[in-house]
């Protein structure tokens, strides 16, 4: 799968999710500091899903209506960072198909999925 990792997301996750074999380009490591607005061109001119913490981007796809290939909200606070990491490879891998172009929220037990296109 191809994502963009907004820099919220811990490390360990990026990390598990390239071990995996996904192509994984990490905000942190590339243009810390930058707008929501930018991080999601970056994630749309690599046609990549977007994957983040951060809840303002549910405010730009749902009341901006901002285009998108995916966004996969990561809502696992309090978890170990090794147990949020295998949580988010395990969605990635058993729900791909559906997770292009929807917006998905992953929280402990409960994967949501809502097609916007």
């Amino acid at each position: 799968m191809n994502l963009v990792a907004d820099e919220g997301v811990d490390r360990a996750v990026v990390e598990r999710l390239r071990h995996d074999g996904h192509e994984v380009v990490y905000v942190a490591e590339l243009s810390p500091s930058v707008t929501d607005e930018e991080v999601l061109r970056q994630a749309n001119e690599r046609r990549a899903v977007l994957l983040t913490a951060d809840k303002d981007f549910g405010e730009l796809v749902f009341r901006q209506g901002l285009v998108h290939c995916g966004v996969v909200l990561v809502r696992l606070a309090g978890l170990a960072n090794p147990t949020k990491a295998e949580i988010v490879a395990e969605v990635c891998r058993d729900r791909t198909g559906e997770l292009v172009g929807a917006f998905s929220v992953v929280s402990p037990g409960q994967v949501r999925i809502r097609r916007t296109s």
